[in-house]
């Protein structure tokens, strides 16, 4: 690990934990809630203690007059919903790019146990080695998904975050096994940072409850991006977030702390 990678890792994190806001879903989504004004939106989860929000780089412009001094994180690959497959990334940036859309670290997405899994495996190597160059982090977004593949399975998930170390990342993303107790695996398979993604949104409760489940395993932290950008008050959910990750709340301390209701 260069100098250049521990310094930008500290840009995008807080002491070794990372609240991050992917906001990459208007190329996979479109313009839906939370991405319309993400100007707006940016600000908000922020300004609530998120570490670092993430785009593709035609974003860049919007995001930076936006963070609040955090940091940013470039996605590199993607894909639509209304496409022939989803689960087909392709590259849609560079490191050389990232760079000079001011980006703090890059972002790069691999479907393990898919049909797609040997060229996003490639496409992972090359980023990582030209990253690794630059002194710029990669962030290995590392999910369980194909035919056969259960996307919640703990031996799974802990074979794609090790994947995402053996191939040269310095962080990796995860789907979620469920409890705290089965996610341990999945943290113990490899010496990364792991966080998770949220996933479609649930209650506040819900969101917080696997945030904790999380740190009680021994995550790092979080990588999510419909449950706090499409929240009707994004910066609340954030504050709460942040408090279960940087500040080892409870999940009700997490949602008084933050004004959201302590729903059952």
């Amino acid at each position: 690990m260069t100098t250049g990678i521990d310094a930008r890792l500290e840009r995008i994190g807080t002491d070794g934990s990372y609240v991050i806001v992917p906001m990459d879903h208007g190329i996979t989504m479109g313009a839906v809630q939370g991405l319309k004004d993400i100007e707006s939106t940016i600000d908000g989860v922020t300004s609530g203690g998120a570490d670092a929000v993430l785009t593709q780089k035609g974003i860049a412009p919007r995001v930076h007059d936006n963070k609040n001094g955090r940091g940013y994180i470039v996605h590199l690959n993607g894909s639509t919903t209304i496409g022939p497959d989803e689960e087909d990334k392709r590259m849609t940036g560079t490191v050389e790019e990232a760079i000079r859309v001011g980006a703090d670290a890059v972002s790069f997405h691999i479907n393990v146990g898919s049909d797609h899994e040997p060229d996003q495996l490639t496409q992972l190597s090359e980023v990582t080695e030209t990253a690794e160059r630059f002194g710029m982090p990669v962030l290995a977004m590392a999910y369980a998904r194909g035919p056969g593949v259960d996307p919640e399975d703990p031996e799974a998930l802990g074979h794609a975050v090790r994947l995402a170390e053996e191939l040269g990342a310095d962080i990796v993303k995860t789907g979620y096994s469920g409890d705290a107790e089965s996610f341990q695996h999945v943290v113990e398979s490899t010496r990364l940072p792991v966080v998770i993604a949220g996933g479609s949104r649930g209650t506040d409760r819900q969101t917080i409850e696997m945030v904790r489940g999380v740190m009680d395993a021994g995550g790092a932290g979080i990588s999510m991006g419909r449950s706090i950008f499409q929240h009707e008050d994004p910066e609340a959910i954030a504050r709460a977030v942040a408090g279960v990750v940087h500040d080892d709340l409870s999940t009700d301390e997490a949602l008084a702390e933050s004004g959201l209701a302590l729903e059952i």
